[in-house]
């Protein structure tokens, strides 16, 4: 989430305003381009970016993203990622219909796995804790491997 953030910062600031060449900004972040083009697609994916021929684009969002303080931009990231990343919906959704909200990662896991193999459900389990942590969505605890509530605004 930090290279997210830092990607939304630079592309926001002159020389770019809201727009530049892979290549280049990847050169800027001290970047190979093949480690921009994933965070730049999954900014895309939230709805913060727009990727094509070669070039990214801020959208209108991410451009208000850039001017925030760091509680305003987790309000606005979990907002993104509630309506964009369906299992960070499912999970948030599982929460808070539990009594004690609080849910094993076994249980999302085994649901990921219908459609992926072992390990791509594994790291797409990843990304989407760390991005909930991020945007406050949800606990989670690595040791207990478990979903919860606790220390979130709900």
């Amino acid at each position: 989430t930090n290279l997210m953030a830092g990607l939304i910062e630079t592309l926001a600031m002159a020389p770019y305003h809201g727009r530049a060449d892979m290549p280049e900004i990847a050169r800027t972040l001290h970047l190979e381009v093949d480690e921009l083009f994933p965070i730049a697609e999954v900014l895309q994916f939230l709805g913060f970016a727009d990727v094509r021929e070669g070039d990214v684009f801020l959208t209108p969002p991410a451009r208000v993203f850039a001017e925030f303080g760091t509680q305003e931009r987790k309000l606005m990231f979990a907002d993104h990622l509630l309506k964009h990343v369906p299992l960070a919906a499912r999970i948030k959704k599982v929460l808070n219909e539990r009594p004690g909200h609080r849910a094993p990662r076994v249980r999302f896991e085994q649901e990921l796995e219908d459609f992926l193999s072992d390990g791509a459900a594994e790291e797409t389990l990843d990304a989407v804790i760390d991005w909930g942590r991020y945007g406050e969505v949800f606990s989670y605890n690595d040791k207990t491997e478990v979903f919860s509530l606790e220390d979130v605004e709900s």
